[in-house]
């Protein structure tokens, strides 16, 4: 697709291999964009590869690894003469391992915190590099309600990478207006694989929190992504958009 939102524009999404980072590049893609997909899983990106096309361009990294994060955005920028956008999305949540302080496991938090704070740092640190070249350019990071709210009990580590992640954001805006906009979009509860743990009666128990009455779709988290990171939302910046059907809004 040569028109839309996003036309010309050259992009790296993290976690693109699945979820809502592979949401974000088909959108992304369909709006124009050529997306440069990270992900550690090297037989995901390339399925998401193959179903995009010649739009993508396959990079594998682990976003803990700064020498792999800087590689792979290094390519994009080699491929297409420079960079536009940057969404830092990769994350984790691990299920079954993280809980309360006092029974948290130091490998769990380290883990968590690595991919969820320092991988957006990394993503961040690098992609910024390349937009300051260009002189202008776009971040979005994908935010959480558990870091705004309390309301994760027992995710102490997932509650605290995103609550840095909102910290991130908002000082990163500041350092880098006017050249460069950074936004969050915060998705709710929303039916990924990151959410395949959730039992029946936990997702009753959460659609009964949400005032849409229904989990989210990764797909509606990327329209928010694609508008933030399109030339339509040139006078918003350090601001973070819900995506959650209301959840942060109760």
């Amino acid at each position: 697709m040569t028109g839309g939102r996003l036309a010309g524009k050259r992009c790296v999404i993290t976690g693109a291999g699945a979820g809502m980072g592979r949401a974000a590049a088909e959108k992304f893609a369909a709006e124009g964009a050529r997306v440069g997909l990270i992900d550690v899983d090297a037989a995901s990106l390339d399925a998401v590869a193959g179903d995009i096309g010649e739009a993508a361009l396959s990079l594998v990294a682990d976003v803990r690894d700064e020498e792999a994060v800087a590689s792979a955005i290094a390519r994009a920028v080699e491929a297409w003469n420079g960079l536009d956008v940057v969404v830092a999305n990769a994350g984790v949540q691990l299920a079954g391992r993280d809980d309360r302080a006092d029974r948290l496991e130091l490998d769990v938090w380290r883990e968590t915190i690595d991919v969820n704070l320092t991988g957006i740092f990394l993503t961040c640190k690098h992609g910024l590099r390349a937009l300051l070249t260009e002189g202008a350019g776009a971040v979005v990071c994908t935010c959480s309600p558990t870091g705004l709210f309390g309301c994760a009990p027992g995710y102490d580590a997932y509650s605290a990478s995103k609550a840095g992640v909102y910290g991130l954001v908002r000082v990163l805006a500041a350092d880098y207006a006017p050249a460069i906009r950074v936004n969050g979009v915060v998705p709710g509860y929303t039916d990924t694989p990151m959410t395949s743990w959730v039992s029946p009666a936990e997702h009753e128990a959460l659609l009964q929190t949400i005032p849409l009455r229904r989990a989210g779709r990764a797909e509606e988290v990327a329209a928010v992504m694609s508008f933030l990171a399109s030339d339509e939302a040139s006078y918003t910046t350090g601001a973070v958009w819900a995506a959650d059907g209301g959840m942060t809004a109760i």
